[in-house]
């Protein structure tokens, strides 16, 4: 049911989205070098590593750190607008459609957060899918506090259901 419910999301957002993602990523490419849509290898189910699209909203040469990580002036002035309003994750629907996420999980790691994927190894949490939104987002909880962060992951994962699953997407819309 929550993979049918994700693409039956995911599939009309992304068609609905996409002239205004098309447009933001030409401004990105007029306002700043290098491509609109960055990549970045993620950890995901069972720990297998994929590609989590984003709209860049960093510089181009900005080196490959978790955000909490890196300075405030790597991310571009555009950047800024397109992380306040979390636009900078619509090209992550197509992650869902391929099946790498989920609408909502916890949020794909990079490979080198080490103590966050331990802790989430410990808790299990490894066995869901990655999400464009989850419960520790929409309770403020950031990977700069991993125990935290995989603490509400581990609750998500042992509470989810579709009504939690359709709260925290309710949740993550009326946050900006």
């Amino acid at each position: 049911m929550k993979r049918f419910l994700d693409v039956a999301i995911a599939l009309p957002l992304l068609a609905l989205m996409s002239p205004l993602m098309l447009l933001a990523a030409l401004w990105i490419r007029l306002t700043s070098a290098g491509p609109a849509v960055f990549s970045q290898l993620r950890v995901g189910k069972d720990q297998a590593p994929f590609r989590c699209h984003k709209l860049r909203t960093m510089y181009a040469d900005t080196a490959s750190r978790p955000t909490h990580e890196v300075a405030v002036n790597a991310v571009t002035p555009f950047g800024r607008l397109l992380r306040r309003c979390k636009f900078d994750e619509l090209p992550q629907l197509w992650n869902v459609i391929e099946g790498s996420m989920s609408l909502v999980g916890p949020r794909p790691c990079l490979p080198m957060q080490h103590e966050l994927i331990a802790q989430r190894q410990r808790l299990g949490v490894f066995s869901l899918r990655p999400g464009i939104t989850g419960l520790a987002q929409v309770r403020g909880i950031d990977m700069s506090t991993p125990a935290a962060l995989a603490e509400a992951d581990a609750e998500y994962l042992a509470k989810q259901s579709l009504w939690l699953d359709l709260g925290i997407l309710f949740r993550t819309l009326i946050r900006f």
